[in-house]
């Protein structure tokens, strides 16, 4: 994309009502803009980060052996009153009517509307375990929005849920879940802990939520730090080993992490002194196991191999899709913007002009753009008449992991700089092997 022809409205002063640094930096690097009290419109750039989310969740959960689809955001009320849920939820569910005085509500999740397209298609144990997922608008109608889409009323989710013949196919769906998590996380770049929880109004008596640590963060954890060192990396996952997401689970589950709801100081003491780490976290998933609590209100049930019929055992996966957006930018920014990590960013590599106008610059840097895109890495290139100060400074703010700078000076000796934005280190390089230098690093994203 050519900068001159992109929407991108970039804000010099931070607007006041911005209390946290994914607020500001969101609306100063012109991804959101404020429709109503928690409530915004994505603009291209942010749009675009959220569709690279959006996409490994989906590539994470496909793997994973579940099922994509599409619910609608709303939903009747008759299944909410059927599950017990209508009057209980609280006015945090939007409510309304339609023409023909139907109570309808905008979905604040699927539970219901799931386990009622389950029961009018599945009536067999030969059709389990099935996992059915998601991603879709969702609407909370909080107090008091505030951090922009960390705590807004409209949030982009992946709600996922599973259905099983019996309690141990179902633990087997929610290490499997724990385990497509964790791998969603570490590709986002994001070191997400999870952490024991409470089960709030979904229900179910296991529970945990996936937390990012920042000093924003809305809830106090407890945690041993030696969790921070876990990581999958390149190990090959069977997720119909049982046994493999048994203990891949355990050993994500064993060091001492749980949010300030669960927290028990007895336990935590026996965590070695130096490894007792209290910090904030923020939520962007929980995983639950709610056994047959929707199945029995609501009747959904299979006939077994026994010729039984049984109420199927569930278990309930969000990731808030939106939320992480904010998320990564509260865990990685600095004083000048946002620093993406490589496989969320908006585009993979920006590309500065030193002197617009210039032939040779200008020439070299068509070159390099058609390259550039040619090769799959997305590039922006800032084509703009504009100062190279301005310039490195959108680019800074905007976050790109990586810039190419074009200038009449380093064309002279036939090389480009090269500029990690995380690190700030440059390199002079030929086209070429700039280029070359990028493809080999988004190679394996």
């Amino acid at each position: 994309m050519r900068m001159s022809r992109y929407f991108l409205p970039i804000l010099k002063e931070t607007p006041a009502e911005a209390q946290i640094v994914s607020h500001r930096l969101m609306l100063r690097a012109g991804m959101i803009r404020q429709a109503a009290a928690g409530i915004y419109s994505w603009l291209p750039l942010g749009f675009k980060v959220l569709r690279r989310l959006e996409d490994i969740v989906h590539q994470e959960q496909i793997r994973a052996g579940h099922n994509p689809m599409l619910m609608p955001t709303l939903q009747s009320a008759d299944l909410w009153r059927e599950s017990g849920r209508y009057d209980d939820y609280g006015e945090e569910m939007l409510r309304i009517k339609d023409r023909h005085g139907r109570d309808l509500l905008y979905g604040p999740t699927n539970e219901e509307l799931i386990t009622d397209i389950f029961r009018n298609n599945v009536h067999s144990y030969k059709d389990l375990p099935l996992t059915l997922y998601h991603i879709q608008w969702k609407f909370r109608d909080e107090i008091r929005p505030r951090f922009g889409v960390m705590r807004g009323r409209e949030f982009f989710m992946k709600d996922g849920y599973n259905f099983d013949v019996d309690k141990p196919s179902a633990i087997q769906a929610y290490n499997r879940h724990m385990v497509s998590y964790l791998r969603t996380y570490e590709r986002m770049g994001l070191k997400a802990i999870p952490m024991r929880a409470a089960s709030g109004p979904i229900g179910g008596d296991n529970t945990h939520e996936f937390l990012v640590l920042a000093d924003t963060g809305e809830s106090e954890v407890f945690y041993d730090s030696a969790i921070l060192d876990l990581k999958l990396g390149d190990r090959t996952v069977d997720y119909d080993d049982w046994g493999q997401c048994e203990s891949i689970v355990t050993e994500w589950t064993t060091p001492y992490a749980r949010t300030d709801e669960t927290h028990d100081q007895a336990v935590f003491e026996n965590v070695p002194e130096e490894r007792r780490k209290t910090s904030r976290g923020i939520e962007v998933g929980q995983i639950f196991y709610f056994g047959t609590k929707y199945s029995d209100a609501m009747n959904a049930k299979v006939v077994t191999q026994d010729g039984d019929r049984v109420p199927v055992h569930m278990g309930s996966h969000g990731i808030g899709v939106s939320r992480l957006v904010g998320a990564i930018i509260e865990a990685s920014h600095d004083d000048n913007g946002i620093i993406w990590p490589e496989a969320v960013a908006p585009f993979r590599v920006g590309i500065v002009n030193l002197k617009q106008g210039d032939e040779e610059a200008d020439g070299a840097c068509d070159g390099l753009y058609k390259a550039a895109m040619a090769l799959g890495l997305d590039p922006l290139y800032d084509d703009r008449s504009e100062r190279a100060g301005a310039k490195f400074a959108t680019m800074d703010l905007i976050g790109l992991p990586w810039r190419i700078t074009v200038g009449p000076r380093g064309l002279k000796n036939g090389v480009v700089e090269l500029t990690c934005r995380k690190t700030g280190e440059s390199e002079e390089l030929t086209p070429e092997l700039a280029l070359q230098r990028l493809s080999e690093i988004y190679a394996g994203i």
